[in-house]
């Protein structure tokens, strides 16, 4: 007896969302990267910084967040829209939530073009957008969350293609790692403080930035490559055996790695041990995906010759293994020790940004504006031209960035034979030396601009020629029971899972237990991998069969992707969160800002100095040498958020307070050649007449009461006074040396940060000190009845 035929329906694509993604990225893209150009201008020509929201440190971040979360981030959104729509035979379960998701993320966008030239920012990278955007960011993700998932249990095929493994894992794992990240107390609508801080701060930022760079920018373009390529050059992957291991391994291993990015820093060894052990590890994953999309042109590789798409599809998969071998290498520390805080790092993270992720969405773009729009690609002549002046631009900016990099990284590193003396000491020496590579970034970054405003014009003239299409297709519909139907107990109860657990837990016992007991666990590791090969060998078609069903049921894969992705954060943050707290650091305890340093602080994040400072003296000889005692962990106890750094185009500040007069600080940011001859660094005049928040500094202590910082319970009259004592006397000084500041400027605000920067106490000393060494007022200055204080207002 034959079973009834499948019903069929004929089933519209909503390719109008698809369009709309593509051409926002479009606009997006050439918007991030103009200003790229023209910050790039800057660090060369510092009469560009033209105004306080035309600054590098407030551009920057402007720069950054528009090549991520706008041109590459609508990128995405296209192909995984396109994409997973085909994949599942099934129109996208909602068009109201498609347009949510688009017009909201639009709105984004915007919102961070306004307000980070206006310096509101969190201070941290790739996660500066203000609390009200980040719950927005949080809440369209959701619904972007919703949409796909929606569509995924509508679905008309049963199995779960390799491209859609990776827009599950880009879609929970970058919730989990932005939800984290961002959590912060609001001081008000424009302002908060992180919920973490020093090196707890630190690890969960580079938990997420390293991880935004992987779930972000390369699972979901990995997707892309995956479904895209193929029909490109209509051939199948490659080896599907080796999407799974390429799969597998990348999201387990890469959420471990983030350390690698705070390598001789005050984070504790043993995790800068695991991030490096595990950054090395992602050679072997990354790589297998990089040959599994190369040597899915097996039989085609004449298309590369006459196809565009082709073309940007393989150079960029090419980039895409490049950088993934650069990674793990910049991860080792010997090579840490160089590239950290130089261009080198610059240079990394553009042939991941242009080199992958604008090739890719080069290719895609030429590949689906004809089929969007019922037309022919208006030049082919163009297309290959943009290939070529796209590669030949984006390989001599990072080779000047390789250069500069490792020059400047040799120069700041060198010592005498004895190792007791700096051979270049002023830091300046080696910017200036660096100049001419900063100009070839300049030239490879115009070359690039210029390539992607001519495939803009190439894909307008396309559309001219055509006009917007809705693919339809009709396809059998599946029965219910045909898909879904696995219960969490037959997915975790299982041989392959259950190995796996068990290796992974002996695997953590090993790094964390004490000598002795470290060796037996490796050695119960290596026994129960034998055991695991050995039973894979003896039920393959049992392992097999369980992953064929997994691949039908799309929760319990969403489930086990989560679980995989979430262990390496769990285990590498929940210690720190002990560790972090005054009452177990034993060297150095950091003193607490006050009110009037705390507002400069919020000046300094403000004014995006972190992206050319750090304040992290690492333990190396020549920073040691160059900038002062190496900075402990306790020390930066109470930043919120921390300040690490990551790029140093100036000198280190970790030590700076008490190293120059008032008056060296005044004269820095008005002219900063005055003081640094050479210097690249932009004039701030607007210090000089702009006042400090004096309003917000009640909550600001109140929120940061909360957040464990020792201050003593005062009314806002008294933090008001306090403050303007302190401000009173740094301009009674500065008077004296000649400079003239009225006391309620944000410069004076400025110096009185500057000058606490590397001033600590050790834990036995518990300094609750006034500007003038006076202990803060710990009993009532005003009758209880008048008394509004930070502990009744947080």
């Amino acid at each position: 007896m034959t079973s009834a035929p499948a019903a069929k329906t004929v089933i519209t694509f909503d390719d109008r969302t698809v369009r709309r993604f593509m051409l926002a990225s479009i606009l997006w893209g050439a918007v991030g990267m103009l200003a790229g150009v023209f910050i790039a201008l800057q660090l060369n020509f510092h009469e560009l910084n033209l105004a306080s929201w035309l600054s590098f440190g407030r551009l920057r971040p402007l720069h950054t967040n528009a090549v991520i979360f706008a041109f590459v981030g609508n990128m995405m959104f296209a192909g995984v829209y396109y994409s997973a729509q085909r994949l599942c035979k099934a129109r996208m379960a909602s068009d109201f939530l498609s347009n949510v998701h688009f017009w909201g993320w639009q709105l984004i966008i915007v919102a961070a073009a306004v307000t980070l030239p206006l310096g509101l920012t969190r201070g941290q990278e790739y996660a500066e957008l203000i609390w009200p955007i980040n719950v927005a960011v949080a809440l369209i993700w959701g619904v972007f969350a919703v949409n796909f998932f929606w569509t995924l249990a509508k679905r008309n095929e049963p199995s779960l293609y390799v491209a859609l493994w990776f827009y599950i894992a880009t879609i929970i794992t970058v919730a989990m790692l932005y939800i984290v990240n961002h959590l912060s107390i609001p001081t008000s609508w424009t302002h908060s403080y992180t919920l973490f801080a020093g090196v707890q701060n630190a690890l969960v930022q580079w938990w997420y930035g390293h991880n935004a760079v992987a779930f972000f920018l390369t699972t979901p373009i990995l997707g892309i490559m995956y479904y895209f390529l193929p029909k490109a050059v209509e051939r199948p992957v490659y080896s599907y055996r080796l999407s799974i291991v390429h799969f597998w391994s990348l999201v387990f291993i890469y959420i471990w790695a983030g350390p690698h990015h705070l390598l001789n820093t005050a984070l504790p060894k043993w995790l800068q041990m695991l991030g490096m052990f595990f950054s090395l590890m992602l050679w072997a994953p990354s790589w297998g995906g990089m040959l599994n999309g190369l040597l899915t042109l097996r039989g085609a590789w004449d298309k590369l010759r006459t196809d565009p798409v082709v073309k940007f599809y393989i150079a960029a998969v090419t980039f895409y293994g490049m950088s993934t071998f650069e990674g793990p290498l910049l991860s080792i520390r010997a090579v840490n020790a160089l590239s950290h805080y130089s261009d080198w790092t610059i240079g990394h993270v553009h042939a991941g940004a242009l080199g992958w992720n604008g090739l890719m969405a080069a290719g895609l773009f030429y590949w689906l504006t004809p089929k969007l729009y019922g037309s022919r690609l208006h030049s082919v002549a163009w297309a290959n031209f943009h290939f070529w002046i796209a590669t030949i631009g984006i390989l001599i900016y990072v080779a000047s960035m390789w250069v500069s990099g490792i020059m400047q990284g040799l120069m700041l590193n060198a010592t005498n034979a004895q190792g007791t003396a700096l051979v270049y000491p002023n830091f300046i020496e080696t910017l200036i030396s660096i100049r001419a590579m900063m100009g070839f970034r300049i030239i490879g970054g115009t070359l690039y601009l210029a390539g992607f405003l001519l495939m803009a014009l190439n894909l307008w003239m396309t559309m001219r020629k055509g006009k917007p299409v809705e693919e339809s297709r009709e396809v059998a519909v599946i029965d219910r029971g045909a898909k879904d139907t696995m219960g969490m107990r037959e997915t975790f109860l299982n041989d392959p899972v259950a190995y796996m657990f068990a290796g992974l837990f002996l695997v953590l016992a090993w790094l964390f237990l004490p000598p002795g007991a470290d060796i037996a666990a490796l050695l119960c590791a290596g026994f129960f991998s034998v055991i695991a090969v050995k039973k894979f060998r003896e039920g393959h078609g049992r392992w097999s069969g369980w992953y064929d069903s997994l691949l039908n049921n799309w929760l319990p894969f969403t489930v086990l992707t989560f679980v995989a992705v979430a262990l390496g954060g769990l285990i590498q943050i929940i210690p720190t969160v002990t560790v972090n707290r005054a009452k177990n650091v034993e060297d150095r305890i950091q003193q607490v800002y006050t009110p009037l340093e705390l507002a400069g602080r919020d000046l300094y994040v403000s004014e995006g100095c972190y992206n050319c400072h750090s304040q992290m003296i690492r333990t190396m000889l020549p920073d040691v040498l160059r900038y002062g005692d190496y900075s402990r962990l306790g020390e930066s106890i109470y930043d919120h958020p921390f300040q690490w750094g990551s790029k140093r185009t100036g000198p280190d500040l970790a030590r700076l307070g008490g190293k120059y007069p008032h008056s060296w600080h005044y004269d820095h940011m008005m002219e900063p050649r005055s003081t640094s001859v050479g210097s690249n660094m932009p004039s701030y005049p607007h210090l000089f007449t702009d006042k400090f928040d004096q309003k917000s500094l009640l909550r600001k202590i109140a929120v940061m009461t909360r957040l464990g910082v020792p201050y003593p319970a005062m009314t806002a009259d008294e933090i008001k006074m306090q403050a303007l004592e302190q401000a009173v006397k740094i301009a009674e000084e500065l008077k004296a040396q000649g400079k003239v500041a009225a006391p309620d400027t944000q410069i004076v605000a400025l110096i009185a940060y500057l000058q606490k920067l590397g001033k600590f106490d050790t834990p036995e000393v518990e300094r609750k000190l006034t500007p003038h060494g006076v202990p803060f007022p710990l009993q009532p200055a005003l009758p209880d009845s008048h008394r509004k204080t930070v502990s009744q207002n947080p």
